[in-house]
């Protein structure tokens, strides 16, 4: 083996440096059985000194499979989306897989053209979390599938994991009227979001259980942005016939854009106006004031939704939908209504 160095070793080379066969060697590579323990721990140690890199091309061709995993997000650059990814990541590294990481930017043709990128690089199987009302891309994938998130709810017949809106939504409420907040103000995503919907249900059956018309609370949209969340409080506040004393955000981003306008306006979070978000992003813990939220599991989604496509390729998978409970983050920005109110003139002087 004099011309090793010239060239990267094989696993003929291990075998030879380690006195045993190829076909032990490569057993003892593979972790199979059948292998003495002293003969295993010499071609790991051989492989190890050589820097011996397995032919994963090769060993594709035997099993099928190549070790590659999809992963399609709506959003890299929200924090949300960026620990379900790192969630994802770790457990496929835990297995022996690598994550190919794709973000869709809520585009449906995007999220079409990354499906097909997934099976032209012969992905294992992919996890998604799906833009697009009924998609036909998503049922002609042809790829073991786990779908994340609220939207998986339109694709019935594939397993899925999420995050427990209805759960979380009602810890919040339940929270901001422990609070004397009894009627918040809404910064909403998307109309055409599901997780919206499903966020606007249990604030309604919240309020019809305390005798409230869902109808009398204020509500304003964004797309899930800081500046969206910015711009929709600057008109909250600007459109309001009573002083807004509380707002409740669907979600972190919209709820930080929320404080700054309140800063730009003049008034105080959380003595003039309490904030609650909704999703947990590390971000919100240093605010200031820090945002007090609902914490939605994102690392544990993707930790999930990467165990469940495994039982998937190994074709083990039973038809199952995993909701995660979410858990209350108490920081700085909830804080008792002043019910001296605010003066008009810093409702209405701000519209946008």
């Amino acid at each position: 083996m004099a011309d090793r160095k010239s060239r990267s070793p094989t696993i003929i080379d291990i075998a030879a440096a380690a006195g045993v066969s190829k076909s032990t060697a490569a057993r003892a590579l593979s972790n199979a059985p059948n292998v003495a323990e002293a003969s295993r721990k010499r071609v790991l140690e051989i492989a190890e000194a050589y820097g011996y890199e397995r032919n994963h091309l090769a060993r594709s061709l035997r099993s099928g499979r190549t070790g590659m995993i999809g992963l399609v997000i709506p959003d890299l650059a929200n924090p949300f989306w960026a620990e379900v990814a790192r969630g994802a990541q770790d457990e496929a590294a835990r297995r022996g897989a690598s994550l190919l990481v794709f973000s869709s930017d809520w585009n449906a043709d995007r999220e079409a053209q990354h499906l097909r990128a997934l099976r032209q690089a012969r992905v294992d199987g992919a996890i998604i979390n799906p833009v697009a009302d009924g998609s036909d891309d998503i049922h002609r994938a042809g790829l073991p599938m786990v779908l994340i998130g609220s939207s998986a709810e339109r694709f019935a017949q594939l397993s899925s994991v999420g995050s427990n809106i209805a759960q979380g939504v009602a810890i919040g409420l339940n929270r901001l009227a422990e609070f004397g907040h009894l009627q918040p103000a809404l910064l909403l995503g998307p109309p055409n979001r599901l997780a919206r919907v499903r966020f606007q249900r249990v604030v309604h059956d919240h309020c019809v259980a305390r005798g409230i018309d869902p109808a009398t609370l204020p509500v304003e949209e964004g797309d899930y942005t800081v500046e969206s969340g910015r711009r929709a409080m600057i008109r909250l506040i600007g459109r309001a016939e009573q002083p807004v004393r509380c707002v409740f955000a669907a979600n972190d981003l919209m709820a930080l854009g929320a404080i700054l306008a309140l800063r730009d306006l003049g008034l105080r979070c959380p003595q003039d106006v309490s904030v609650l978000g909704f999703d947990g992003i590390p971000a919100g813990a240093y605010a200031a004031p820090g945002l007090t939220t609902v914490a939605k599991p994102a690392r544990a989604i993707g930790t999930e939704g990467m165990a469940l496509l495994t039982e998937a390729i190994d074709g083990t998978l039973d038809h199952r939908r995993v909701l995660l409970d979410c858990h209350f983050v108490e920081r700085g920005s909830l804080a008792r209504p002043d019910h001296a109110g605010l003066p008009p003139e810093m409702r209405n002087d701000h519209a946008a």
